[in-house]
Order: C-alpha cells, then sequence, then structure tokens
C-alpha cells in the first residue's frame, strides 16, 4: 500500500477524532457504551449517525434513564413520527434530568397522544393550498416545496407531524417533484421557493444537485432558500460534497431551526460556519416551547450565541396548534414578554420577529409589544423599552 496514503489516511483519522471530541455541553460518545467501540470515521459519517439512529425503547434506556410518562410515550411513537434520534443528539442529552432541554425536544411523552381544545391535524391549512404535491402556495410571489417526508431527528413538536416520519412509504423517485416544478415554471409571479419538508439535507448530494437545478433553471425564480434542522441535529450531513453542490446555485439563503443555547456545540459550529464561508446566509427559526426556551434569559443567551456562530435570529414562532403539542405551547402573553426583553436590551441583530403563523392558512402575523401609546392626527405618544414616554410630530 502506498504509504502516502496510509498518512493521509492518519492524518484524517486524526483531525476527525478532534472534531468527534466533545465541546462544551457534549458527552464523548465513546463514554455511552452503546458507541464505545465506534471508530471516529464512522462517527463522523452522516449515512453512519442515520443508519444507528436510536429508535427503540432498549437503545434509548442504554443512555438516558427513563421515567415512567417517557416510557409510554416511545411505546405509543410508532408510525408517523416515530421517535428517532441521532446518536450525535443523543450526546447532547443530560441522561438523569427528565427537564433537559435536549432530552424533551426528542424523546416521546405519554402527552403526545393526548388531543387539546383547538388542535388540529393541519393546523397552518397546508394541505389547502396545495395546487400540486409536494408544493404549498399561500405568498403571492413564494412557494414551499415539501421535499422530502424524512428528517434526521423528529422532534416531538413538529407541525408537520401528518406528513413526517414514515419511512416505508418514501418516494425516492427524481420525478417526484415534477409536477410542482411544472406549477412553479406556469406561475411568472412565484420569485422565491422554499425548500424544506421533513428536511431536505436528508436527501442524496446528487438528488438535490439535480433538484436545486430544476429550480433555478425556471427564469422568473430569483430566490432560494433551504429550511433545515440539520445543522443542528445531524452537523455531519456538512460536508464538502454539499458545500460544493450549493455553490453552483448562488444566491442560496438557508434557514436553521435552533430552539436551546444547549443545541450550539463545537460540532455545530463547524458545520454553520462551513455554510457561512460558502457563501450562504443563515437565519434562525426557533419555536416558542413551553420549560425549554419560555424564559427571557434562555432565548437571550440563544440568540447572542446565534450570533456568534453567524446565524442571524430570524423568526420565534409560536408553537403551532397540532394534535399532541399542548404540553409545549405557551400563552402568547410569555413571546410578547421576551420580546419585551430583548428590544432595547440588547442589540437589534439578536432581536427575531416574534410571529403567531396563523392557523387556518391565515400567514405569520408578527406580534410585538405595544410601543405607541396613543395616536391622534401627526401626534404619535410613545414609550421605549425603559418605559420613558416620548412623543412624535409628524
Amino acid at each position: 500500500m502506498d504509504n502516502t496514503a496510509i498518512t493521509d489516511n492518519q492524518k484524517l483519522a486524526a483531525e476527525i477524532s478532534v472534531i468527534a471530541k466533545p465541546g462544551k455541553r457534549a458527552r464523548d460518545y465513546q463514554q455511552i457504551n452503546l458507541y464505545k467501540d465506534v471508530n471516529p470515521l464512522d462517527w463522523e459519517d452522516w449515512h453512519w449517525q442515520i443508519k444507528n439512529r436510536i429508535t427503540k425503547l432498549d437503545e434509548i434506556s442504554q443512555i438516558i434513564r427513563l421515567n415512567p410518562e417517557e416510557e409510554e410515550g416511545i411505546k405509543n411513537a410508532r408510525g408517523r413520527l416515530s421517535m428517532a434520534i441521532t446518536p450525535y443528539w443523543a450526546t447532547l442529552i443530560e441522561p438523569d434530568d427528565p427537564s433537559c432541554p435536549i432530552r424533551r425536544q426528542a424523546v416521546p411523552l405519554k402527552h403526545e397522544f393526548q388531543v387539546g381544545p383547538y388542535e388540529m391535524i393541519d393546523p397552518l391549512a397546508e394541505d389547502a393550498d396545495s395546487p400540486a404535491p409536494h408544493l404549498v402556495h399561500r405568498y403571492p410571489d413564494r412557494v414551499l416545496l415539501l421535499a422530502t417526508e424524512q428528517c434526521a431527528m423528529y422532534c416531538r413538536h413538529c407541525t408537520r407531524r401528518r406528513i413526517v416520519g414514515h419511512e416505508e412509504h418514501t418516494d425516492n423517485s427524481l420525478n417526484r417533484w415534477d409536477a410542482a416544478i411544472e406549477y412553479i415554471r406556469g406561475n411568472k409571479k412565484i420569485r422565491d421557493v422554499l425548500i424544506s419538508g421533513g428536511d431536505p439535507l436528508l436527501l442524496e448530494d446528487e438528488v438535490l444537485d439535480s433538484l436545486l437545478k430544476k429550480i433555478t433553471d425556471i427564469s422568473h425564480v430569483e430566490f432560494l432558500r433551504i429550511g433545515t434542522r440539520v445543522p443542528v441535529t445531524l452537523p455531519q450531513r456538512i460536508t464538502e460534497g454539499l458545500i460544493s453542490v450549493f455553490k453552483k446555485y448562488s444566491p442560496l439563503w438557508m434557514s436553521v431551526h435552533f430552539n436551546h443555547p444547549k443545541e450550539i456545540t463545537r460540532r455545530t459550529k463547524i458545520a454553520c460556519g462551513m455554510l457561512s464561508d460558502s457563501g450562504i446566509p443563515l437565519g434562525s427559526q426557533t419555536v416558542l416551547l413551553n420549560g425549554i426556551n419560555d424564559r427571557p434569559y434562555i432565548m437571550r443567551k440563544l440568540m447572542h450565541e446565534l450570533l456568534k456562530i453567524r446565524v442571524r435570529p430570524y423568526y420565534i414562532y409560536q408553537c403551532d396548534p397540532v394534535r399532541g403539542t399542548q404540553h409545549f405551547r405557551t400563552p402568547v402573553s410569555v413571546g410578547i414578554n421576551i420580546m419585551e426583553k430583548l428590544r432595547g436590551h440588547t442589540s437589534g441583530y439578536a432581536v427575531p420577529t416574534y410571529v403567531i403563523d396563523a392557523p387556518g392558512g391565515g400567514g405569520k402575523i408578527p406580534i410585538s409589544p405595544n410601543y405607541i401609546l396613543s395616536q391622534a392626527k401627526g401626534k404619535y405618544v410613545l414609550r421605549n423599552y425603559r418605559t420613558k414616554i416620548y412623543t412624535y410630530l409628524e
């Protein structure tokens, strides 16, 4: 064997071993019995991570100490939105703390099988606004393309739990988007396409390349976005090969789903850095979740950590009233209070827009504290973040 090749392979293994070592907020995967014999090269292979997702009660029991609510939830989580946790994400879970924010987003609870008042299967009425398979057209100049039903990890608060996560019925044919592409081609008002799912980064490089080419070949499409949680739940997926695909389709923007500061690890920082360095602007979409990020100091910390890894806070979403998520939702007043504690108390770049995606397909409606105390012709009485009163005359 070529000695040079051996040396290069050894160097590569050493580099990946350093990356795979836990940074702040992560356990060393080799300290977990389930993974103690895993080669660092395998650990850094996103296909290995997907193949070895935690899907069974006996597997998760080797990583965390389950409580009865979790055991019941796991036993009942079948079909759509079954439990699936990447080994990487498992290293972030506090094994003895049921309130761990990383754990609560990934491990099913019995509460998921209790339907609360006003909860719906499709609260955003996406199916009603679908003119072609895999496509949602709600706003005049933009569409949402649901490229896949699969995610790296199935978040328990998922708003698309009606369609996401059923492995057996996945259509892997390359022509499955043809009707959606033809609809976009035939509607010249569409200038902006958001590719989401599931998670489009679960597609293989060549499949994603083909999809991006089909869309960018449409002359009136000016703006292309990808919605993903992969840099958070499976950062190993951000590879040089994937980056090479993305570079072919500039300008390309990406919305990444971050919910808690503990999700921002050294490994996630590497993944986001690769994306930013390739010229992709990153924005964060956060869902407001009870007991996870509903305290102003937690949300402020998240926004600050995001800016440090070059991710611009974009939206905070009120948790949608999808069936089985009542235990995640907070009162709207909680979100308004968080915005009150952000606006003026930190840099504007760290202040996202708090929105309610209106049930029934009304779209995103911004919600904010009331800063206008009164208005008359040519006169506005305003308050600032310190509750001081000012008058603006037109």
